[in-house]
């Protein structure tokens, strides 16, 4: 038995998955079902309940995923150790971020890292809030990057920073030519949003019912970047992260209003598993994420 058997069966556990296991694993879904059976025919006992439809491991296949855990961990923390004594940071790491980080906010972050640790493999996948939340429990990212975290029992969260939320509108919008918007003056404009699932939008909803006051949305998108291309064409006016749309400012072809009187903020986090094993490299990375760049 190695240690690449509990691994493929740990994930197979976590994720319910032959599929998700294959792909994390990097083998075929067959090939998956042949190891579990083959850890069955090691430890002679059922280890997966096959009679029924959702995937549900036997008491014994429970304690063989427990004390695989146990083993996996303890493999990662020697693997760690071994690297500390030998003060080598290297490796791969693996991150699942939503798109407006990954595109504004953490490139010069990786690039700082990469500078400072050539030998280290970075790895970017751009997902939907939610999606990240479903990677960090399954493995299948070292780290993920969200705005407003969502505390769940299995995920650690780390503060990152904190965007300010602006107003942008099109450079002719009326709204442009103030210094500083007030919300009250928002009622009527068209505007347009991200989709009703995305953790931004969620805090701007927050903020009109605070303030007493609906606006429904002409147009809804779930990335920034098609909602700065409508804002653009003069579709409408978004409240959208300040971080975001520095290269339009400068460009001319949005304005950005800061709102009065009351400053609203994005809080950005870095998540990942509890109870899991950081390498000297991704110990350095969230070093390098805790450093002032601006």
């Amino acid at each position: 038995m190695q240690i690449e058997n509990f691994k493929i069966f740990a994930d197979l556990v976590e994720t319910k998955s032959f599929s998700k296991s294959a792909k994390l694993n990097g083998i075929t879904q067959s090939a998956v079902s042949q190891q579990a059976r083959a850890m069955e025919r090691h430890f002679k006992t059922l280890l997966i309940d096959r009679s029924q439809k959702q995937f549900q491991l036997t008491r014994e296949g429970m304690q063989v995923y427990e004390s695989a855990k146990d083993i996996l961990h303890n493999y990662d923390k020697l693997l760690s150790e071994l690297q500390e004594l030998k003060k080598v940071i290297s490796g791969t790491i693996r991150i699942a971020t939503i798109y407006s980080i990954g595109l504004h906010e953490l490139p010069p972050y990786i690039k700082k890292f990469l500078h400072d640790y050539p030998s280290v493999n970075v790895r970017v996948e751009y997902r939907r809030s939610n999606l990240v939340y479903e990677d960090i429990l399954h493995n299948s990212v070292d780290f993920g990057l969200v705005a407003f975290p969502v505390k769940t029992r299995q995920i650690e969260i780390l503060p990152f920073r904190a965007d300010r939320l602006v107003l942008i509108t099109h450079p002719n919008h009326p709204l442009a030519r103030k210094s500083e918007i007030d919300l009250k003056d928002l009622p009527g404009q068209r505007f347009i949003g991200f989709d009703p699932d995305i953790p931004t939008r969620k805090a701007v909803d927050t903020i009109f019912r605070d303030n007493k006051f609906e606006l429904e949305p002409v147009m809804e998108f779930d990335n920034i970047e098609t909602v700065k291309r409508a804002v653009e064409i003069d579709h409408g006016i978004a409240i959208v992260p300040s971080a975001t749309v520095q290269q339009e400012m400068q460009q001319g072809s949005l304005v950005a209003v800061p709102f009065k009187s009351k400053e609203f903020t994005r809080p950005l986090a870095i998540l990942h598993r509890k109870g899991r094993v950081l390498t000297p490299a991704m110990r350095k990375f969230i070093e390098t994420l805790a450093l002032d760049l601006s």
